[in-house]
C-alpha cells in the first residue's frame, strides 16, 4: 500500500486516476470524518474520475494511516541520527488540534507538489478543510463541505458528549466487528437510507482500528467550546467557492447548523439532500453528484453505446 511521510508520520494515501491521453486534469482531494477512512469516499472519486485525479488520504491516527511517529534508529550517519532527533523534537509539538490536521494537508500536497486543488470534505474532515481553505485559500480552486455547520456551546451537552465517547472509545473489542449485524446497529444513528453492507462493514471496521489516543483526541478538539466558537468565524472568512452539502435528517449535524453555516458567506452555497442523514454521499448518490457536478460546472460522462 502507497505510504507518505508527513510531519514523521507514515500516512496512508492513493490515486484515483483514468487515463485521459494528453489532457491534464485538475486535482480534487477527498477528507474524510471522524474515526473514518479515505474508503468511504472511493465511490464518489470513481464517478468524478472523468474530470478530476482524485486523491484519497486517512487523517492521522484514522483508518490505515499511523497515529504515533514511525523513527527508525539510523544505521551509522551521525546527520541522519541528528535529522532524526529533530524530526522526533518536532513530533512531539504535534497535537490533535483540527488546525493540526490542516496542516499535515499542507505538508501532504507539497510532499506531491500540489499547488492548487479543488476539496471535497465530510464531517470533522469538512473542519479540517474551512482551517485549511483560510490559512492558503491561494491553494484551492473550490470547496465542498459535507454534513458541517456551527454548533453552540452547551457544557451540560458537550461533557456528557466527551464522556460517552471517551467509554465508545475504550470500549472498542475487536471481535465486535464479527458479531452478525452490528454493523447495521453501528451504523443506524449515522443513516436514513440504507447503504450496501460493506460499507457498513468498513465503517466498523475503521472505527474498531483507529488509533486510540486519536480518537479520543479529536472528540475534544473538534466538539469544544473553542471549536464552537471558531467556526462561525471560519465560514464567515471563506473567499473560495463552496457549496455545503447537509442532509435532511442528519442527526449528528443537523441540516440546520448547515444552513446557519452558510448564511455567514456570501461565497457558501447550500444544499440540502432529502431523505439522507450523515452520509448523504452514499444514501443518494445520484443527487450528491448532481450537486457536486453542478457546482463545478462539470457534466456527468457520457454513456457509452452497448
Amino acid at each position: 500500500m502507497p505510504y507518505i511521510c508527513i510531519r514523521g508520520v507514515e500516512h496512508y494515501y492513493e490515486w484515483v486516476k483514468k487515463p485521459s491521453g494528453s489532457l491534464v486534469k485538475p486535482v480534487m482531494v477527498f477528507i474524510h470524518g471522524w474515526a473514518g477512512s479515505a474508503r468511504y469516499w472511493k465511490s464518489t472519486a470513481d464517478a468524478l474520475v472523468d474530470k478530476f485525479d482524485c486523491l484519497l488520504y486517512d487523517l492521522r491516527g484514522f483508518g490505515r494511516s499511523r497515529g504515533q511517529p514511525n523513527i527508525a534508529e539510523p544505521s551509522s550517519s551521525v546527520v541522519e541520527s541528528q535529522s532524526i532527533a529533530e524530526k522526533s523534537a518536532a513530533i512531539k509539538e504535534l497535537t490533535y488540534e483540527l488546525d493540526e490536521y490542516a496542516e499535515d494537508l499542507a505538508a501532504l500536497l507539497d510532499e506531491l507538489q500540489l499547488q492548487r486543488v479543488y476539496i471535497n470534505a465530510h464531517s470533522m474532515g469538512a473542519s479540517i478543510a474551512t482551517l485549511f481553505i483560510n490559512s492558503y485559500p491561494q491553494r484551492v480552486e473550490r470547496g465542498i463541505l459535507t454534513c458541517s455547520g456551527i454548533f453552540e456551546y452547551d457544557e451540560k451537552a458537550f461533557t456528557a458528549f466527551h464522556k460517552f465517547g471517551g467509554y465508545v472509545v475504550k470500549f472498542r473489542p475487536k471481535w465486535l466487528g464479527k458479531i452478525p449485524f452490528v454493523d447495521r446497529i453501528f451504523m443506524a444513528r449515522f443513516l436514513h437510507s440504507p447503504i450496501p453492507s460493506s460499507e457498513r462493514q468498513a465503517f466498523l471496521q475503521d472505527f474498531l482500528e483507529a488509533d486510540y489516543d486519536a480518537a479520543l483526541g479529536t472528540i475534544y478538539t473538534s466538539v469544544s467550546k473553542a471549536q464552537a466558537e471558531l467556526m462561525p468565524d471560519e465560514f464567515a472568512k471563506l473567499t473560495v467557492p463552496t457549496l455545503l452539502v447537509a442532509g435532511e435528517y442528519d442527526q449528528i449535524i443537523p441540516a440546520e447548523m448547515g444552513r446557519q453555516a452558510a448564511a455567514k458567506s456570501e461565497n457558501i452555497e447550500f444544499a440540502m439532500i432529502p431523505n439522507t442523514s450523515h452520509f448523504p454521499m452514499l444514501e443518494d448518490a445520484s443527487t450528491y453528484l448532481h450537486l457536486v457536478r453542478e457546482f463545478l460546472q462539470v457534466n456527468p460522462p457520457e454513456p457509452q453505446a452497448g
